[in-house]
């Protein structure tokens, strides 16, 4: 492995990336189908669309008669399988398309069961699990239920049969892994979900969180049962181009609903100024598959390399994936930090700055966070994040290219070693 002069890493850490890489290229070629794949359904799908030059024009004010914006919404809602898709530059966040999806379908009175235990946690306020309960979903009388996930962290199907109430309104699905160590959902599990909760409940809604899990796999869980799901554009759907918002995208009428909570009732998706992002969204989107596989690569890469050293990773180099996140077992608060940092320094953005823990709000407990970013918060960019708990696991992401994200891997590994944490030989 050649390096540039610039970045040291010591012999045996380079001899461990090499063998690794050496382990890795059929399952990187299994990931270069997916990525092959969907980046043909991409370009099919703005194909499709007839996107044009005129659709980057931005507009004001209400936004009316914004061709660009509808477009766009076509274009996610072929990409992803789904009847229609509402794409947003004014989602702030993944919470927010999620917590917009839950109030535009959810009514007083309705009952929300999560069967893949307690959401993530910028969602439990959202619900009034934690929090004053202000504006919360249980402030407005809807009740939440909670179906936990067995001990191995998978879905407990057997108490979805017995406990799902036959008058669910919506049966919640999260399909990565949060903070937590259990295993990401794939859509074949989602689809085997919503056929169980439609024979307990068959009104209900089966809604899920599906951050980090665009582009994974060939088809979306909107393709396999799920009327409705919600993510966020600086994760994978937004390629690394997107510079905020978040998409929801599923059946036809319940994308309707959404659009007017998001905006007003009667108006809908009619408004909403684009104010010259078009260009920028389109762009995103359509390098969304691409980028996506460089995460994949990066993460891939990351727990291999860090497996030769002893450590335990979550999925492990060799499992199928079905989302972009790596999990890693360091062990001690001192490896989590010097890992964080890092990660940091493999930045093309704020590569100078020295990440520390700190109270981060809607968290439990300190948080450190490592992300140079282009992007401020866009965990496709190369980022590690991990809260300072047990079991000291970091839970890393990302990576706009695999060759930079491959050297971040590195330079984690090198500051655990100038730090006295990586003591073990490969």
């Amino acid at each position: 492995m050649k390096l540039y002069p610039d970045f040291y890493i010591d012999p045996d850490i380079r001899e461990a990336a090499d063998r690794v890489s050496e382990a890795l290229r059929p399952i990187f070629a299994r990931v270069d189908e997916t990525t092959e794949y969907n980046q043909q359904k991409m370009l099919a799908a703005f194909q499709e669309v007839g996107v044009s030059e005129s659709h980057f024009a931005g507009s004001t004010g209400y936004g009316y008669g914004d061709r660009g914006r509808d477009a766009l919404d076509q274009v996610y809602a072929r990409a992803f399988g789904a009847e229609d898709a509402l794409v947003r530059h004014q989602f702030a966040s993944g919470t927010h398309a999620l917590t917009v999806a839950l109030f535009g379908v959810l009514r007083p009175g309705d009952t929300m069961v999560s069967v893949t235990g307690i959401p993530y946690d910028t969602l439990r306020g959202v619900l009034g699990i934690t929090g004053s309960g202000n504006g919360s979903l249980k402030e407005f009388g809807i009740r939440y239920e909670q179906i936990d996930l067995r001990p191995d962290g998978t879905p407990d199907y057997e108490a979805m049969e017995r406990d799902i109430p036959a008058n669910a309104k919506m049966v919640y699905i999260q399909r990565s892994r949060g903070y937590s160590l259990r295993p990401s959902l794939f859509v074949e599990e989602i689809e085997r979900i919503a056929a169980l909760a439609k024979r307990k409940a068959p009104d209900c809604i089966v809604m899920v969180d599906n951050c980090y899990g665009e582009f994974v796999q060939t088809e979306e869980p909107t393709g396999r049962g799920a009327d409705l799901m919600a993510g966020s554009l600086i994760k994978n759907p937004g390629g690394g181009i997107a510079p905020g918002g978040g998409y929801i995208a599923g059946r036809k009428e319940l994308v309707e609903s959404c659009a007017y909570r998001l905006t007003t009732p009667g108006t809908g998706r009619e408004i909403g100024a684009s104010l010259g992002h078009n260009r920028e969204l389109f762009m995103g989107a359509f390098h969304a598959p691409h980028v996506t596989g460089e995460a994949l690569k990066t993460a891939i890469f990351t727990a291999g390399l860090f497996q030769e050293f002893g450590y335990a990773a979550t999925p492990r180099f060799d499992e199928p994936r079905a989302d972009i996140i790596q999990a890693l077992l360091l062990e001690s608060p001192k490896a989590l930090v010097a890992f964080c940092q890092g990660i940091q320094k493999g930045a093309p953005v704020d590569a100078f700055v020295t990440p520390e823990p700190w109270d981060m709000p809607g968290y439990d407990c300190p948080v450190i966070m490592a992300a140079g970013a282009f992007t401020l918060g866009a965990s496709i960019e190369l980022s590690a994040d991990a809260p300072l708990r047990e079991p000291y696991a970091a839970w890393m992401q990302g990576g706009l290219n695999f060759h930079s994200g491959k050297l971040g891997a590195l330079l984690a590994a090198q500051s655990m070693r100038q730090n006295g944490c990586l003591c073990r030989k490969p």
